[in-house]
Protein backbone atom coordinates (compact mmCIF):
# COMPACT_ATOMS: atom_id res chain seq x y z
CA UNK A 1 0.00 0.00 0.00
CA UNK A 2 1.23 3.22 -0.71
CA UNK A 3 0.46 6.69 0.70
CA UNK A 4 -0.67 9.77 -1.49
CA UNK A 5 2.20 12.37 -0.83
CA UNK A 6 -0.52 15.23 -1.75
CA UNK A 7 -3.18 13.85 -0.29
CA UNK A 8 -0.95 13.59 2.92
CA UNK A 9 0.82 16.80 3.23
CA UNK A 10 -2.59 18.42 2.63
CA UNK A 11 -4.57 16.81 5.50
CA UNK A 12 -1.16 17.66 7.24
CA UNK A 13 -1.02 20.76 6.62
CA UNK A 14 -4.51 21.82 6.81
CA UNK A 15 -4.72 20.17 10.11
CA UNK A 16 -1.22 21.85 11.83
CA UNK A 17 -2.75 25.04 10.41
CA UNK A 18 -6.24 24.61 12.00
CA UNK A 19 -4.45 23.96 15.28
CA UNK A 20 -2.73 26.61 15.34
CA UNK A 21 -5.18 28.77 14.31
CA UNK A 22 -7.60 27.97 17.57
CA UNK A 23 -4.72 27.91 19.83
CA UNK A 24 -4.12 31.79 18.56
CA UNK A 25 -7.64 32.58 18.74
CA UNK A 26 -8.28 30.67 22.03
CA UNK A 27 -5.13 33.38 23.29
CA UNK A 28 -6.92 36.13 21.90
CA UNK A 29 -9.78 35.41 23.83
CA UNK A 30 -8.30 33.98 27.13
CA UNK A 31 -4.64 35.68 27.01
CA UNK A 32 -3.07 33.32 29.33
CA UNK A 33 -3.94 30.22 27.51
CA UNK A 34 -1.03 28.65 25.55
CA UNK A 35 1.21 31.40 26.41
CA UNK A 36 4.13 29.86 26.94
CA UNK A 37 3.62 27.78 23.74
CA UNK A 38 2.99 30.22 21.80
CA UNK A 39 6.50 32.31 23.12
CA UNK A 40 8.05 28.83 22.84
CA UNK A 41 7.11 28.85 19.10
CA UNK A 42 8.23 32.12 18.11
CA UNK A 43 11.87 30.69 18.68
CA UNK A 44 11.71 28.58 15.38
CA UNK A 45 9.08 30.55 13.24
CA UNK A 46 11.16 33.43 11.82
CA UNK A 47 8.70 36.64 11.83
CA UNK A 48 6.73 35.39 14.68
CA UNK A 49 6.77 37.62 16.85
CA UNK A 50 4.91 35.93 20.23
CA UNK A 51 1.13 36.31 20.94
CA UNK A 52 0.07 39.94 20.10
CA UNK A 53 -2.49 40.38 18.25
CA UNK A 54 -5.10 38.58 15.23
CA UNK A 55 -1.87 39.57 12.48
CA UNK A 56 0.24 37.25 14.47
CA UNK A 57 -2.37 34.34 14.62
CA UNK A 58 -2.64 34.73 10.72
CA UNK A 59 1.12 34.24 10.49
CA UNK A 60 1.68 31.72 12.80
CA UNK A 61 -1.40 29.85 10.82
CA UNK A 62 0.24 30.42 7.50
CA UNK A 63 4.00 29.10 9.23
CA UNK A 64 2.22 25.93 10.76
CA UNK A 65 -0.16 25.08 7.07
CA UNK A 66 3.34 25.30 5.28
CA UNK A 67 5.33 23.05 8.07
CA UNK A 68 2.59 20.50 7.99
CA UNK A 69 2.54 20.43 4.49
CA UNK A 70 6.44 19.62 3.88
CA UNK A 71 6.51 17.10 6.98
CA UNK A 72 3.30 15.70 5.67
CA UNK A 73 5.12 15.61 1.91
CA UNK A 74 8.04 13.79 3.57
CA UNK A 75 6.34 11.61 5.79
CA UNK A 76 4.35 9.67 2.69
CA UNK A 77 7.76 10.03 0.73
CA UNK A 78 9.84 8.18 3.20
CA UNK A 79 6.86 5.23 3.96
CA UNK A 80 6.21 4.44 0.65
CA UNK A 81 10.03 4.37 0.17
CA UNK A 82 10.63 2.02 3.17
CA UNK A 83 8.00 0.03 1.83
CA UNK A 84 9.04 -0.47 -1.38
CA UNK A 85 12.75 -1.48 0.04
CA UNK A 86 11.49 -4.00 2.54
CA UNK A 87 8.79 -5.24 -0.28
CA UNK A 88 12.01 -5.80 -2.76
CA UNK A 89 14.65 -7.14 0.40
CA UNK A 90 11.94 -9.79 1.40
CA UNK A 91 10.96 -10.56 -2.25
CA UNK A 92 14.87 -11.36 -3.03
CA UNK A 93 14.82 -13.16 0.15
CA UNK A 94 11.77 -15.20 -1.31
CA UNK A 95 13.73 -16.27 -3.98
Amino acid sequence: MTLSIKGLALTAGILWGACYFLIGLANLIWPSYADAFLTWTASFYPGYNGPTGFGSVIVVTLYALVDGLVAGAVFAWLYNWLCNKLAGASHAAAM
